[in-house]
């Protein structure tokens, strides 16, 4: 039977009955990328109004690799030990893309914390996703 698109977007509906793992850190990495996207975009929508070029102005500021490559580093000792070796694997991964803006290093360690994103919300755990997220959020918007 086909699921509706319901149950395609309940988190809680997918929650264990996904092993994250089984996932390649580029496919987690694809998903992250989106979820941290969305979660950026969620806060900015909820939390002020605004023209969509100045939200867009202030979610691609936040979520863009090279920030993301900071952030990481910000957090790394925070990583319980299966989130460090989603993000290991994720960086240490062979990508044929580039980011515009970045370096080798910062577009690598971007791609592993995408992945981790992409693990944590495909395994279930949005209390920790929506505190990294909120962390990164915390710490760009006080740069401006």
């Amino acid at each position: 039977m086909e699921k509706s698109i319901d149950s395609i977007i309940d988190i809680k509906d997918i929650a264990g009955n996904v092993n994250p793992y089984q996932y390649s850190p580029l496919a987690l990495a694809y998903i992250g990328d989106s979820v941290l996207d969305l979660l950026v975009k969620r806060y900015f929508v909820l939390t002020t109004n605004k023209q969509t070029y100045k939200y867009h102005k202030d979610v691609t500021n936040i979520v863009k690799a090279v920030n993301q490559a900071d952030f990481i580093d910000k957090i790394l000792s925070e990583l319980k030990d299966d989130e460090a070796d989603i993000y290991k694997r994720g960086r240490n991964t062979t990508t044929h893309s580039k980011a515009k803006n970045a370096t080798v290093s910062q577009y690598r360690k971007a791609t592993g914390l995408e992945a981790l994103m992409g693990y944590l919300y495909l395994k279930g755990d949005t209390e920790r996703l929506d505190y990294f997220v909120g962390k990164m959020i915390d710490r760009y918007m006080k740069k401006e």
